[in-house]
């Protein structure tokens, strides 16, 4: 066989790592879910507050991922060249997840994830304005449609539209400073630093909020331990899927653009919609499943719309 024209392999290049971000980041947002299953099982079934289930998520997590960080890179892993900026994120991951654990308390994990899918417009905009990532008018129409799906999902009422629906929203644009910061820290870290670095952060906020909380006398904020041995093991799985989904997440805005791989969160959806049946038996009804195929199509446009542009 001939070899690559340099200048093919070169245009080649950057194609290639923005269909791997959006493989990477597709997987990540159908097992992310599982997340918020567990902290919905936990307050449900194993009475333990959100503001606990958060603190043992990011605890966890450094517990899952530090062994591996000293046994890779022993002590030097903690000399991180951003480190504050590392700590900032875990502080806003963790300000975000307890917004949306509290909400999934509440109300249906799909219901919440719904309202939550402002945060692409959020992140969108983000990358439009501060990183001069270049959106076509095309990617913003398929982020419009995906949040009208996501809209058809929720199917508003007053009860969800009361001040309970403003927890997703505060949580979504916690969490696209979150990922903005994902990007804009750039290489400078690895994912396994990054994501240790963040629990840190996540764990000490927590860790205060717990107590500012718990002394105010918020049934969110009550300080326990599990209550089974079912309920530790599901702790310590929440603390597994953090750490290591969301170093898939920063694997993939390495290798993509902020406003490209956006529109893949609403893949969230499909499989919080499942677990929120299987476990909760909520069970969409026939708009619903309308709406996550509209979330769906808008995805796989975008998809669509990487190869078109590559192949001209």
């Amino acid at each position: 066989m001939g070899a690559v024209p340099e200048e093919s392999a070169a245009m080649s290049e950057p194609h290639q790592n923005s269909l791997q971000g959006m493989a990477i980041m597709s997987g990540a947002m159908f097992i992310l879910p599982t997340m918020d299953a567990i902290a919905k099982y936990m307050a449900t079934f194993e009475a333990m507050s959100p503001g606990q289930v958060t603190f043992y998520r990011f605890f966890f997590q450094i517990a899952c991922t530090l062994p591996i960080l000293v046994a890779l890179f022993g002590l030097r892993a903690f000399s991180a060249k951003r480190p504050w900026m590392n700590i900032l994120r875990g502080v806003l991951h963790g300000a975000a997840s307890l917004l949306f654990f509290v909400a999934v308390k509440y109300m249906p994990l799909a219901d919440v994830f719904a309202i939550y899918f402002v945060e692409p417009f959020m992140l969108t905009a983000m990358s439009a304005v501060f990183l001069g990532e270049k959106v076509g008018w095309r990617r913003w129409m398929a982020i419009a449609v995906g949040f009208g799906g996501a809209m058809i999902v929720i199917q508003p009422s007053y009860e969800i539209f009361g001040l309970k629906a403003l927890l997703p929203v505060a949580c979504a644009f916690l969490f696209s400073l979150y990922l903005f910061l994902n990007r804009a820290i750039g290489e400078a870290d690895s994912p396994l630093t990054m994501q240790t670095m963040a629990g840190i952060g996540g764990t000490v906020f927590m860790a205060a909020a717990l107590l500012a909380g718990s002394g105010a006398g918020s049934e969110d904020f009550a300080i326990s331990l599990p209550a089974s041995g079912l309920g530790l093991a599901l702790l310590l799985a929440l603390g597994s899927i953090s750490g290591y989904a969301h170093m898939l997440v920063v694997r993939a805005f390495r290798l993509a653009p902020l406003s490209l791989l956006a529109p893949f969160q609403y893949f969230e959806i499909i499989s919080a919609t499942v677990l929120g049946y299987a476990l909760f038996n909520d069970f969409p009804s026939f708009s619903k499943w309308i709406g996550i195929f509209i979330i769906v199509a808008s995805g796989l446009f975008i998809i669509w719309r990487e190869r078109q542009q590559h192949n001209r």
